[in-house]
């Protein structure tokens, strides 16, 4: 890693003049890249050591720096004492200018190595509906976040849980067989759509005006559960079409998964049994005699088991986890789930399949952040089992803007959150068309002669690039309100600025295919040091992306990149700079490279035109 070498250099040779001239014992402190005008990298040690010394930071820095003697060899030009206190070094750029270049177009460049392996379970979108805008965020940020774990050299199981059991599916299998919907889709509307707007949506309606129907779907969810019935079977069959349906638009915004886990096999294996008997014996859940909870088994007052012996959501998620984190042997077989395109895909079984070895050091759970209660208590039953491996990674909710719910046909006062019951939600494959409309007009109109499959291409990568782009780039922990209009402007925090970016360097460099690599570049100006500086950074945004678990740190990156570059093409000429031409290609090649490679580990295709 580039820069994080220049650091170290820095770190030592401060830490070497402290043990010399200031205090023998060994000091903690950090250098960091340093703030535009103070150098390339800077430490904050001398404030650390001010009360300890009784001296004045500005007065410990000049003592630092006046012991502190560099390696002709090195990296580093000079180290100087601000009068802040603050130590600031500045790298000599002649040889870190090489060096970058070389390095950053290097295949696996910004990769790490790791012996640690994990599991990222995401999506688990009930089967009985299609994907609304909301759960875009949990299939993007889980996808993301296992492309980011890769880059860092971790070997990443992903997985994806169907809910084929519980009130969702029995409402649909009702509205199907009792009030006798056609188990046909309508021509142009998928049967996922189909499913959760008109049988989903309109069965829960019919509970206000007909109450008597909660008793029949009570007993198809208790058939359900059984396996072995009519119910069951139709049950199996509708959640296999829809989630057929829901894997379509996945796979469309670049997703993959590597295990689809059902979770009729895990109430069927016997999984919830066992784990249901040690809960008792821990004495984690207990029998209800009286109150509201009556006859109902529960734990920290949440329902795990009703009083009609059927099982919650939580009942249902706990043995799930414990096998995640292998607390209890794994009772399935794994069979080929056949479709997708690009990997391998399998899915549980309880008949005849192959084995697989799920031992791994980290789970990583993608869910809602107002599941956090419900994930605490999972996380803390895995505990008392004596597994420390799971992870809730949390994330907030998305809305959309008015005038965007609006154009997408939501009547809404203000702002929409998603409810599939209500039937208050955008489709995922509504906003992709919307978008890939957007782009494939915006495209042709700017590349009239662009043939139809080169056009749908670039659209259908702009758009999918908007959509992911939209889901990670703000913190986990804050709300989205996806607007259209905002997310699809070629300047500011968008992907499709990003894009531009990269598609300019591509031009340009389609002019000049053929420049002298082996040149000394002359990049001494402020643009170009300050792209080659985020270029050189590129393995430290992959490390701490991949310690914070934090897709906003790459999409940061890439945003923070793009707008570099656009700075040095705007105030450097490239193409007939005479004797700066060469490096200057050489740095407009490396950008390319590391941009490409930055969007690549958020899910995006970037084209070379648009």
């Amino acid at each position: 890693m580039v820069y994080n070498t220049l650091l170290q250099q820095v770190q030592d040779v401060i830490q070497h003049s402290i043990h010399n001239n200031i205090m023998q014992e060994q000091v903690e402190f950090v250098v960091e890249p340093a703030q535009r005008g103070y150098g390339d990298v800077s430490s904050n040690v001398a404030f650390l050591l001010s009360k300890r010394l009784r001296q004045s930071p500005a007065q410990i820095a000049s003592r630092i720096v006046d012991g502190c003697h560099t390696s002709s060899e090195g990296l580093i030009k000079s180290i100087q004492a601000h009068p802040s206190g603050y130590i600031n070094a500045y790298a000599d750029w002649d040889k870190l200018t090489q060096i970058i270049l070389t390095a950053s177009t290097q295949d696996g460049y910004g990769s790490m190595t790791s012996d640690q392996s994990c599991i990222v379970e995401h999506t688990s979108v009930n089967p009985n509906k299609a994907l609304h805008i909301g759960h875009a965020r949990n299939v993007i940020v889980g996808d993301v976040i296992s492309r980011i774990l890769k880059k860092a050299g971790y070997t990443v199981k992903v997985l994806n849980y169907i809910d084929d059991l519980g009130l969702q599916v029995a409402d649909i299998v009702l509205g199907f067989k009792h009030l006798k919907y056609d188990m046909e889709s309508p021509l142009g509307v998928k049967f996922d759509a189909y499913c959760g707007d008109t049988v989903y949506v309109n069965t829960n309606i019919q509970y206000e005006t007909h109450p008597e129907l909660l008793d029949i779907r009570n007993r198809i969810l208790y058939n359900i559960e059984q396996g072995d019935t009519d119910d069951a079977r139709m049950a199996e069959q509708i959640t296999r079409q829809v989630l057929a349906a829901q894997l379509e638009t996945c796979w469309n915004l670049g997703v993959s998964y590597d295990i689809l886990n059902f979770e009729s096999h895990i109430v069927l294996s016997g999984m919830w049994h066992e784990i249901f008997d040690r809960l008792k014996s821990m004495k984690i859940t207990k029998f209800e005699t009286k109150g509201e909870n009556t006859g109902c088994w529960v734990i920290n007052d949440k329902v795990l088991v009703r009083s009609n012996g059927t099982a919650t959501y939580m009942a249902k998620d706990i043995p799930y986890a414990a096998w995640k984190v292998g607390i209890i042997p794994d009772p399935f077989k794994y069979v080929e789930y056949e479709g997708q395109p690009g990997s391998t895909l399998y899915q549980t079984t309880l008949q005849d399949g192959a084995d697989m070895s799920f031992n791994v050091d980290m789970v990583i759970t993608v869910i809602d952040s107002r599941q956090s209660n419900l994930q605490n208590i999972i996380t803390n039953i895995l505990a008392d089992m004596g597994s420390k491996k799971y992870i809730h990674l949390g994330y907030e909710a998305v809305t959309l803007s008015r005038k965007t719910a609006t154009g997408m046909g939501i009547d809404t006062d203000g702002q929409a959150q998603m409810s599939g019951r209500r039937g208050i939600y955008v489709g995922v494959d509504a906003v992709y068309k919307a978008l890939y409309d957007n782009a494939h007009h915006e495209t042709s109109k700017r590349n009239p002669k662009l043939d139809s499959h080169a056009l749908h291409l670039i659209s259908h990568a702009l758009s999918v690039a908007t959509l992911r782009y939209e889901m990670i780039r703000q913190d986990l922990g804050r709300a989205i309100t996806f607007d259209m209009d905002t997310s699809t402007r070629l300047d500011g925090d968008t992907a499709p600025y990003i894009l531009y970016s990269y598609a300019r360097a591509c031009r340009i460099l389609e002019r000049v295919p053929n420049f002298d690599h082996n040149c000394t570049p002359n990049l001494n100006e402020q643009k170009e040091r300050e792209l080659l500086r985020l270029l050189s950074m590129y393995p430290l945004v992959i490390r701490d992306a991949t310690s914070n678990l934090s897709p906003k740190v790459v999409a940061r990156y890439c945003h923070d990149l793009a707008v570099a570059f656009n700075a040095f093409y705007e105030s450097c000429t490239i193409i007939g700079s005479g004797k700066y031409e060469s490096g200057r290609l050489y740095l407009t090649e490396a950008f390319s490279i590391v941009m490409y490679n930055a969007l690549s580990v958020l899910g995006i295709d970037a084209p070379h035109k648009m």
